[in-house]
């Protein structure tokens, strides 16, 4: 192992080491695609993931974060930026960072302008999946990120196999269309992308580097090799159980937007729908740990900080509804693992303040000892590091944003939802006593005042987070 040298804060009591001559760190980001908290690690009953649980032993665990928009343009966007989606301008899936921001400097470019050699491999920006795995693009890329990149082709759902699509009513991309298919690992997505990271690290590893590897699991349509969906029991797969009424109390707005009348998934077909997802994250898990592995085998763990997240959560019948753009916890909630070799005191730990994405970005630097860009929108994350309990972190909210004027704040007790950016309706839910969210109370008069008192945070939320209403106020 290299020799480490402690840079020691005094006041924080707070060790950086540095590695190598130059003193640099490595960092590697994995990011998994439409993963809401099904990990073993994170207490998920049913679905298997062993290589991140490993991952969350050797480091800590953050169940309480949340992503700034349940879409991956906008939420990727966000945490590459370390900019709310109002600040940089990427509501959904389409827009141009760099046309909106041309000077922005993002996470990966800031180690780039700092001697790291920096890459990409698959989805990290926004990628149309399944095509743009299928054509081995990445339209929505920021090149300035990067000093090379690798594109992903893969036979998506034309791989061999066993292809079902467990959402008949939909029978778009979009579809959960599962592939139980035939061929190996490496002959799909993410076990390519694996490889190309493997390799990427077997090239740079005697230079400090910074390495985003986009995995597109579970995304659908949910691929992988047969011996994925053999380790789970269809008939043993359980739904969420949600009371029949439940979407009577929810803004009309959104009440029917991606419910199960547009799916068509009955109780049978929702077992075969969880098998699938379950088995490409699994699929998924199984990569994440080949790199790992690689990792460790060139002696690139003890000066490398790994994070692991997914772009937003993912509704799979909560609600009665599917996929993402919702703005209840299982689409706002991600899991999120920091490892920081020299804070080996910490693995294993798990902190539940509540936390965002776009904190990864001054995390990160920080870790790093680069200087970030004065406006960036996140907090470090580096107390809750040093102390998962610690009384120094200040953030008490969450703040999400969807389509149709949709805009979320969530505290330790409550969710408070907006539709219309507050003209189309309200929703209000006490999570210690109803953390299923299942009854909305914004208009039950008992509460008005916890109504009252939550949309006024939500609003001066807003502000900081870049609103104009001149842009983005909905039509009459």
């Amino acid at each position: 192992m290299k020799k480490t040298l402690l840079l020691i804060y005094c006041s924080l009591a707070f060790a950086l080491p540095a590695f190598a001559a130059d003193g640099k760190p490595n960092v590697l980001l994995l990011m998994a695609d439409d993963l809401n908290t099904a990990l073993s690690g994170f207490g998920h009953p049913q679905c298997k993931t062993p290589m991140l649980d490993q991952l969350a032993k050797s480091g800590m665990r953050f169940e309480n974060m949340h992503c700034q928009y349940p879409v991956c343009g906008a939420s990727r966007a966000s945490l590459m930026t370390g900019l709310y989606p109002y600040s940089n301008g990427m509501l959904g899936n389409r827009g141009d960072l760099r046309a909106n921001l041309p000077d922005v400097v993002t996470l990966s470019q800031l180690f780039r302008q700092n001697g790291y050699h920096v890459g990409r491999v698959s989805k990290i920006f926004h990628m149309g999946i399944p095509f743009e795995i299928i054509a081995g693009t990445a339209e929505h890329d920021d090149p300035k990120s990067w000093d090379e990149v690798i594109n992903i082709q893969a036979p998506e759902q034309n791989a061999p196999g066993v292809k079902t699509n467990w959402s008949p009513k939909n029978t778009s991309s979009q579809s959960f269309t599962g592939v139980n298919a035939t061929s190996g690992d490496l002959e799909h997505a993410d076990g390519m992308a694996a490889e190309a990271a493997i390799e990427f690290l077997k090239r740079n590893r005697k230079r400090p580097f910074f390495l985003a590897c986009g995995f597109v699991r579970p995304h659908v349509p949910l691929v992988a090799p047969s011996k994925y969906f053999d380790t789970y029991d269809r008939e043993a797969m359980i739904a969420p159980i949600v009371p029949e009424d439940d979407l009577q109390d929810v803004p009309k707005i959104i009440r029917d937007y991606k419910s199960n009348k547009g799916y068509g998934v009955t109780p049978e077909l929702h077992k075969g729908l969880l098998q699938a997802y379950y088995a490409s994250i699994s699929y998924m898990d199984t990569q994440v740990g080949r790199v790992l592995k690689t990792l460790a085998e060139l002696e690139l763990s003890e000066n490398t900080i790994v994070i692991f997240s997914s772009d937003h959560g993912y509704l799979l019948g909560h609600h009665n509804k599917f996929q993402k753009q919702h703005l209840f916890e299982e689409a706002t909630r991600v899991p999120f693992i920091i490892r920081v070799p020299w804070m080996a005191d910490q693995h294993g730990q798990a902190t539940r303040p509540i936390t965002e994405l776009v904190d990864l970005y001054p995390t990160v630097a920080e870790l790093a000892g680069l200087t970030p860009p004065a406006d960036l929108q996140g907090q470090s994350l580096v107390p809750l590091l040093r102390n998962p309990s610690t009384n120094k972190w200040t953030r008490d909210d969450a703040f999400t944003i969807s389509r149709s004027g949709g805009e979320s704040i969530r505290t330790a007790d409550w969710r408070f939802t907006q539709w219309g950016y507050g003209a189309k309706g309200e929703e209000l839910y006490d999570l210690k006593n109803d953390p299923g969210e299942f009854t909305n109370l914004a208009t039950n008069a008992e509460y008005s005042e916890k109504r009252l008192a939550l949309k006024q945070r939500l609003d001066a939320r807003r502000m900081s987070a870049g609103y104009d209403p001149k842009k983005y106020r909905l039509p009459k």
